[in-house]
């Protein structure tokens, strides 16, 4: 006869999201609760394990105090920001992330964006809804260049696809240095104003940290390209959304591709909106068909390692708020 399982493992989620496809799998190596967060409280105590499938979640800054047993979280995300305190930085608990989950669909949807663009893929669906037959030449690809501000995992993944691709690949992160694998050259964030010039795309995909948001801002936008098209696919924030406007309505970018922005849903008031050189997609670069099994897989397998003593594999440097 198996005994039951000891180990208290709480899973926050919403309403409106399915539970994990291998639950039962799950269940057979842990108590499980599913909560949502108005329930996370009373679920904390006694808590060894908390899986977020809920990652958007901030709701456990407000009861951290109740976590008496709390030693794992797991994100089911690449971006921990959304659940990071000052309580939880400087607690024992370790986080983990689901690393290694979005870098291809990721570096896909960028080198899309890329493309869409310089094929005029946009105005080619305005002219078809029109039924205008309108002749225009397109910009070539291969050959351009394109700085991608984040050299982790999905920054390498969409580094080595637009080189695939024909662009010319630069990486920008916290520390300058020569010789890396996937970027060859990574310049310092923290000179990017003095670098961004050269380049024809620019694309983010930095975690949010207090050190890079707000990172694109008006000095960095005005040192950009006029012809330059900017891509987010990490954060919002990461771009002070004002001064980006502001660069479109003035031509001081050419365009901008934002899967991200600073309030999600975007609101119906923002400019962004009716800009016919903004691409908007809402946070979805990374979800392609059978990713959240996927996540759901690959927790699975980490709390197996977790049951036998392994070491953890994706562990979030809390201090900087990434892995590393």
């Amino acid at each position: 006869m198996t005994s039951e399982p000891t180990l208290r493992l709480t899973v926050l989620t919403r309403d409106d999201l399915d539970p994990p496809h291998n639950l039962a799998e799950i269940e057979e190596l842990a108590r499980v609760r599913m909560v949502t967060a108005d329930e996370l409280a009373d679920a904390l105590p006694g808590t060894e394990i908390l899986m977020f499938w809920d990652y958007f979640s901030a709701s456990l800054r407000d009861h951290f105090d109740s976590a008496d047993a709390l030693a794992w979280i797991h994100v089911c995300a690449a971006g921990v920001d959304a659940i990071m305190f000052d309580g939880l930085r400087e607690s024992d608990v370790t986080v983990t992330n689901a690393r290694g989950v979005f870098d291809g669909p990721i570096a896909e949807f960028v080198l899309g964006s890329i493309l869409a663009w310089d094929k005029r893929l946009h105005e080619s669906r305005a002219f078809q809804n029109d039924k205008q037959w309108e002749w225009r030449e397109t910009r070539r690809t291969t050959g351009s260049t394109a700085l991608v501000v984040g050299t982790g995992g999905i920054g390498r993944a969409v580094a080595r696809l637009l080189r695939a691709a024909g662009l010319e690949v630069t990486g920008a992160g916290r520390t300058a240095r020569s010789g890396d694998p996937d970027f060859g050259d990574v310049i310092a964030t923290d000179d990017l104003v003095e670098h961004v010039g050269g380049f024809d795309n620019v694309v983010m995909i930095a975690p949010l940290t207090e050190q890079t948001s707000g990172l694109v801002d008006a000095r960095v936008l005005q040192a950009m390209k006029p012809t330059a098209h900017l891509i987010n696919v990490g954060r919002g924030q990461l771009v002070v959304e004002d001064d980006l406007i502001e660069a479109l309505r003035s031509g001081t970018i050419a365009a901008a591709s934002l899967d991200v922005v600073e309030t999600e849903p975007l609101p119906e008031s923002s400019p962004l909106w009716a800009m016919p050189q903004v691409a908007i997609s809402p946070h979805m670069s990374g979800d392609v068909v059978g990713w959240r099994d996927e996540l759901a897989d690959r927790f699975l397998d980490r709390l197996r390692g977790y049951v036998a003593g392994d070491e953890f594999e994706n562990q979030v440097d809390k201090s900087r708020g990434y892995v590393h």
